[in-house]
């Protein structure tokens, strides 16, 4: 458990580091300014970020890096309630020092452009913003579950393909939140933030757990009802099938 509770923290640090760190040096070399080809590359920097962290700790926590991963996991029965919080307290924590991290690789200035922190934009109403979070966080757990913890996946994709969902999951969503999917994600920005900078609105963290776990949740029963039921009944019907005469041969 021990290790198991290191490398969560470990990889939720690598995340915010490399994640939002990349928002801050995209805003540093364009004097504050982010067009849509930049959050094409931060974008990329979170995927690639969170395909190195699968595959290095995937074997040993599964790498979840993300408190509704964890959470939609148990829903499921695929993961104990007994360690969530462990495996929670871990990434928050995690969260906190990779943002921490940030300042200490850019200065105190990095909190003056914000630490990458997630926010929504602007007229993007709370409602919405959880919409955008929870369809950003469907895409991230249908490719959770359909290459790591589908047993019929092919070997050695897992890290890719959820990595390039993250990626395409933030180029949808970021406009109107900043493109979270992971509460710990926001947790950590926001409490350097506040230490470090102005301090951000609080209020909107319940956006970004909120949306993240309903979007969580649903792509875990999505993938239980449709795929891996259909999954499970191909092979049936393979044995059920009996060749015509001209076949057999």
């Amino acid at each position: 458990m021990t290790r198991r509770i290191v490398a969560e923290a470990v990889g939720t640090a690598l995340l915010v580091l490399v994640g939002t760190g990349s928002v801050v040096a995209a805003l540093t070399l364009g004097g504050g300014e982010l067009d849509y080809a930049g959050l094409g590359f931060i974008s990329l920097a979170f995927g690639v970020v969170v395909a190195v962290v699968i595959y290095g700790f995937g074997p040993v926590s599964g790498a979840h890096i993300n408190p509704v991963v964890t959470l939609a996991l148990a829903v499921t029965r695929r993961f104990p309630w007994a360690e969530v919080v462990p495996y929670v307290l871990a990434q928050v924590v995690g969260a906190v020092v990779g943002s921490f991290a940030v300042v200490a690789v850019f200065g105190t200035g990095a909190a003056d452009l914000g630490l990458g922190a997630t926010s929504l934009g602007e007229g993007v109403s709370f409602a919405q913003g959880m919409a955008a979070e929870a369809a950003g966080t469907f895409l991230l757990l249908f490719a959770v579950m359909a290459l790591a913890v589908n047993s019929q996946a092919p070997l050695g994709w897992a890290g890719l393909i959820i990595g390039l969902a993250v990626t395409a999951a933030i180029l949808l969503i970021a406009p109107l939140t900043g493109g979270s999917l992971n509460p710990a994600r926001t947790f950590g920005p926001y409490v350097t933030l506040a230490i470090f900078g102005d301090g951000p609105d609080w209020a909107q963290l319940l956006v970004y757990f909120i949306g993240p776990l309903f979007g969580a949740v649903a792509a875990v029963l999505v993938f239980d009802f449709v795929a891996q039921t259909r999954a499970a009944e191909i092979p049936a019907a393979e044995e059920s099938y009996t060749p015509s005469p001209g076949e057999e041969s």
